[in-house]
Order: C-alpha cells, then sequence, then structure tokens
C-alpha cells in the first residue's frame, strides 16, 4: 500500500511539474529554432534516398527497413528495399486471419517495427528495383482483402482470389532476387540482409518491471511483439552510443505535438527541459504521449546554442529544409518515445 501510495504521488508530481513547463508555446519555441537552423552534424551515417510513404499506415515498414538499410551502408554494402514486398505479404496473412477468425479480427495495414522483422524472418525480402508501386492505396487494398474473406468459401480460394488482385494492383512476384549476378529466394535474400535476433525491440516504462521483455500495450502491437523494458536514462544512452558506433536506431514515438513540425524539419518540447521516468510514464498514461510515427535516427547534431539533436529519417517525401530528415531534440525524444529498434551489440 504504501509503495502503490509513492507511486501515485510520483505520477502526481510529475503531471504538476510536466504541466508546469508548458509555458512557452511549442509554436514559438519551433520558430525560435527555424530562425537559428544552424545545426552542425556530428555523426551523419549513410542512407537510401528518402521515400515517400503517401497516404498508407506503413511508416513502421519504412523506417525498419530505412534502418537496416544503413545498418548495410555503414557495413559498405548497397542495400534498398520493398515496402511494397513486406505490405503484400501482410495483406495476405490478414486476409487468411480474417477469415478463419469468421471475420471477427480486424484488417488493418498498421504495425510496429518488430513486425516486420517477422516478416522479413518469415516472408524473405525484395530489393525495391524489383518490387515497388509507390502510388497505392493501401487501405483500400485492405478492404478489398476482407471483402475476398468474407465471399471466400475456404481458404485456398481466398488466397488464389487475394494473389490475383495484388497482381493486378501492385504486379506479379518475381520468383528469385537476383544480386550481384547472384540468385536468391526471398528468404536467402532477407537472411543475408537481416538475420534472426540481429535487433532487440526496447522501450521504458514502469507499469512493466525494468530488464525483463514485456509486451508493449500499444494499439497497433496487436501481434503482441515484446520489447525489453529499462529505465529512459538506460535507453537514451543506448540510442547514443547505437549512432556513435555506426548503427541506426529505429525510433517509434508521438508526433502529434506542436513542437513537431516536418515543414521546419525540427522536433521540439513546449519547455525543452528534460524529463523524469515519472513524467514519461504519467504522459503516457494520460494519453499525452502517444504511438503514432516511426522513423529511422541516422545522426546527431547540436545547434548554436550547444543543445542535442538527433537526426531521423523520415518517409514524408523530400520537401522540407533537410531534403526529408528531421532534427529531434534530446528532450523530445526522451520525452516522446514509446519504443526504439536497436541493433545488437
Amino acid at each position: 500500500m504504501l509503495k502503490h501510495r509513492l507511486y501515485t504521488l510520483h505520477i502526481l508530481i510529475g503531471a504538476a511539474v510536466l504541466l508546469a513547463a508548458c509555458s512557452m508555446p511549442a509554436k514559438r519555441q519551433a520558430e525560435d529554432l527555424q530562425d537559428s537552423h544552424r545545426f552542425k552534424n556530428e555523426v551523419l551515417l549513410g542512407y537510401t534516398p528518402v521515400k515517400d510513404q503517401g497516404r498508407s499506415p506503413l511508416c513502421w515498414a519504412y523506417s525498419m527497413l530505412a534502418t537496416i538499410e544503413t545498418e548495410h551502408i555503414m557495413l559498405g554494402d548497397s542495400v534498398n528495399l520493398s515496402v511494397d514486398y513486406v505490405a503484400r505479404n501482410l495483406l495476405v496473412e490478414q486476409a487468411r486471419r480474417h477469415f478463419l477468425s469468421g471475420g471477427k479480427t480486424k484488417m488493418t495495414m498498421r504495425g510496429t517495427m518488430p513486425l516486420l522483422l517477422r516478416l522479413l524472418n518469415e516472408y524473405g525480402a525484395m530489393p525495391y528495383d524489383s518490387y515497388n508501386n509507390p502510388k497505392l492505396n493501401y487501405t483500400t487494398l485492405a478492404k478489398r482483402m476482407a471483402t475476398l474473406s468474407n465471399g471466400s468459401p475456404n481458404m485456398s480460394i481466398l488466397e488464389e482470389r487475394a494473389n490475383r488482385v495484388l497482381d493486378d494492383h501492385i504486379g506479379a512476384l518475381p520468383p528469385h532476387v537476383f544480386m550481384l549476378g547472384a540468385e536468391y529466394t526471398p528468404q536467402e535474400f532477407a537472411h543475408s540482409v537481416c538475420m534472426r535476433n540481429e535487433y532487440m525491440a526496447m522501450t521504458s516504462f514502469t507499469h512493466h518491471p525494468f530488464d525483463e521483455m514485456s509486451v508493449l500495450e500499444i494499439p497497433d502491437n496487436y501481434s503482441n511483439e515484446p520489447f525489453y523494458n529499462v529505465p529512459i536514462d538506460v535507453l537514451m544512452n543506448r540510442i547514443e552510443r547505437s549512432i556513435k558506433a555506426g548503427h541506426p536506431v529505429c525510433w517509434e514515438g508521438d508526433v502529434s505535438e506542436p513542437g513537431f513540425s516536418f515543414k521546419r524539419g525540427v522536433a521540439v518540447l513546449d519547455n525543452e527541459q528534460p524529463c523524469t521516468q515519472w513524467q514519461r510514464q504519467w504522459a503516457f498514461e494520460a494519453r499525452r504521449t502517444t504511438d503514432d510515427h516511426c522513423m529511422a535516427l541516422i545522426g546527431l547534431a547540436r545547434d548554436k546554442h550547444g543543445r542535442r539533436f538527433y537526426i531521423a529519417k523520415n518517409s514524408w517525401g523530400t520537401n522540407n529544409p533537410y531534403g526529408g530528415l528531421m532534427y529531434l531534440s534530446e528532450n523530445y525524444v526522451r520525452m516522446k518515445t514509446i519504443a526504439v529498434v536497436v541493433k545488437n551489440m
């Protein structure tokens, strides 16, 4: 009982401090940074061309593939991976689940970063140039798959119909992957670019024990992917250490804050003060920190005042001051991170 009261007291104090910190409007803070946008990049890892996910909810796939691509670039390898191949396999998988559940399982193209790793391991991968159709509306395709599921008498007919529709909309699947004169199956190619257990998903919330794996209760984690839970100081240290060692980090977090501006290419808090573990927890439980978007963290920078920023590769096209990259303040990352995926080092 005493422990519960202390926890409640910490949450209330954290809430009061967090609300008191909202004195400077985020818009003004972002404008101040825009005036001074003289970032000095300390680390900038290599990256493939910035893509545009359009209206699709596939940021988790774009960001995790971008992380794998940068990892290979830093090893001297050139890999550019197909989001459409992953999305196609997810659609067929979800159509099966929808059919077997009698229509009770929702068709969705949303997901989390570890889901991408599972899909690669199970279905393989394709190079971007071999299989891509950037103009697709995946929300409409998901609805079409649900309709096919409802009208199919068995799973074999469902998969036959689904593949025919996907061939028409995305394109027929190449039977093999050709890279540098070698021929691979999609599974062989996937295992050559991303080995099993090469990455670890991490988070930082107090409603689960630290230093243990737990399923993170966010809406898009419908596949119940586990995350390793650590204190926020440990998580921030791991992010910085990874980037400095040449390893990108896949980031999942809140982009609904007024201080997040793709147009300006920056993300800042209302008041640039570091949060505590309890403030993070309060914001998460109060739904002030929400699971909105994923990006690949590929660099470190400082502004003219010496404040730390993380450089993120976004998937909203290139129409901002940094060609599609974003500069996220250290305090923004500390407060607004839901989870990350890091290279096992």
